[in-house]
């Protein structure tokens, strides 16, 4: 099994039990349910930011613990000062470190699009992710049909929820365009192996159609790589491992920013 195939199967059954702990209306009842979703658009596009979606991430399967000492409150509020067009937050637990209360804590303290990181394969992880402040979801081509695409983009759409869709490949784009996304995410990384290519970016820019907005994740790490990205048509760039493997990753993001 790869690490996404672990990923996924551990995620089946965190779902599973997370159905069991919480019911749909309890979901539908929490205090951020019924609230209107910040524009990923309007936020990634405004000038006076910088197009970043910057992450808050404690560990990743290939790198393990990158950062598990700073408080997720303190670092987004910092991202959002520094200019961040979004927030990204991890909350799948075991292979990250994540948890939903960090998108929670960070929805409560920001005023800016936040991004539920996690791996979907279910539409209950869609109204939970409203139930926990998100603004955006994200689905990742690897892990579901074009049907399980529409499916999900559908319902994230109709609760107010911003959908990004993440491909790898030609072929995850090709067979996975819904018109129900916002945005296309080329992750630079491969899941199979976790290797790192910003130039995956480059070969997909081209094949993106114009009515999506482009996002770059993974695998920036220099401020000329998102020069070079924005000449492609790239709009956002997310931003996770640069900022977090710093003391001080908003300060990171400041020192980054400033070279922009």
């Amino acid at each position: 099994m790869t690490i996404l195939d672990k990923i996924v199967a551990n995620k089946k059954r965190e779902v599973a039990a997370a159905k069991k702990r919480t019911s749909y209306i309890a979901l539908e009842e929490s205090e951020y349910f019924h609230r209107d979703t910040c524009s990923f658009k309007s936020f990634l596009l405004d000038p006076a930011r910088t197009g970043i979606i910057a992450e808050f991430k404690r560990k990743s399967p290939s790198k393990g613990i990158i950062n598990d000492k700073v408080r997720v409150s303190a670092v987004t509020t910092d991202y959002a000062a520094a200019g961040a067009s979004a927030l990204s937050v991890l909350t799948d637990r075991k292979f990250f470190m994540g948890r939903k209360a960090d998108l929670v804590k960070a929805r409560s303290v920001n005023n800016i699009p936040v991004l539920r990181k996690d791996f979907m394969i279910d539409e209950y992880q869609v109204i939970e992710a409203k139930a926990l402040g998100a603004d955006i979801i994200l689905l990742i081509a690897a892990i579901l049909t074009p049907t399980e695409i529409d499916t999900l983009a559908k319902l994230a759409k109709s609760i107010g929820l911003n959908v990004l869709l993440e491909v790898h490949n030609l072929e995850e784009l090709e067979r996975s365009i819904n018109p129900n996304l916002d945005a296309i995410g080329v992750n630079n990384r491969n899941l199979a192996d976790f290797t790192v290519s910003v130039e995956t970016s480059y070969q997909l820019a081209k094949h993106i159609p114009a009515e999506f907005m482009k996002i770059s994740e993974s695998a920036i790490s220099d401020p000329e790589t998102i020069r070079h990205l924005k000449l492609e048509g790239f709009n956002g760039f997310l931003i996770g491992e640069t900022f977090m493997k710093q003391a001080d990753p908003g300060q990171g993001m400041r020192d980054f920013v400033a070279l922009l």
